[in-house]
């Protein structure tokens, strides 16, 4: 049975098998595997001397830092489901306008579909798979499920990333301040009341306002 404790636990599963570094290094456009990026960059000057060779970038994600080929063109969101298998980063508009897409970086909430990969080396990046491997924010996702705060839940990622980042520099919000942090997230199916009715009781809980 799926529970959220077996969500928790596959979370930081997913988180700790990313790999630190490069194994591999794989030619996008004839799926050659070299065991160096300068044999990969040998292979473009002798088979693709027009095209422009991927680009090994180290990002900071959830905690572990984390090597990976990409073209320079990818976007973060592009990076985070299809080189690390971090899915909750949902692509939806691909226009910045949904929040479908939020993750947190240096403390802030961002969208990562128009957010560049190459241009986060050095930055702290914070997916949902993160959140919800930390047990510290439990009490968010559990008044989430309480409230009833998704329907279809493909939006609900977003909102909940957009959520902690609110909460994290500002543990007691009001009600039209939750509603101004997830001003930038979407839902399609219309559940956005339920939205702050779920992180002011996260926060009251958090606080030591009521027991967990």
């Amino acid at each position: 049975m799926y529970t959220q404790e077996s969500a928790h636990a596959a979370a930081a599963t997913l988180i700790e098998s990313i790999p630190a570094t490069l194994q591999e290094f794989r030619c996008p456009i004839c799926d050659r595997a070299f065991a160096s990026h300068e044999g990969l960059r040998q292979h473009y000057a002798a088979e693709h001397p027009s095209a422009i060779v991927p680009t090994v970038v180290s990002l900071n994600l959830n905690g572990q830092q984390s090597e990976v080929l990409i073209e320079p063109h990818w976007t973060l969101q592009r990076t985070l489901q299809f080189r690390f298998g971090l899915t909750g980063t949902k692509h939806m508009c691909d226009k910045g306008v949904c929040g479908s897409c939020t993750v947190i970086m240096d403390g802030r909430a961002v969208l990562a579909c128009t957010t560049l990969a190459i241009e986060c080396t050095g930055k702290k990046i914070q997916t949902i798979e993160g959140i919800a491997a930390d047990p510290k924010w439990k009490p968010l996702i559990d008044a989430y499920c309480r409230w009833d705060a998704m329907q279809c839940g493909y939006c609900t990622p977003g909102f909940l990333v957009s959520a902690k980042a609110l909460l994290d520099k500002n543990p007691n919000p009001t009600e039209q301040e939750c509603r101004e942090a997830l001003a930038g997230n979407i839902c399609i199916c219309g559940t956005y009341p339920r939205h702050s009715t779920a992180i002011l009781e996260a926060a009251l809980k958090m606080s030591g306002g009521e027991k967990q």
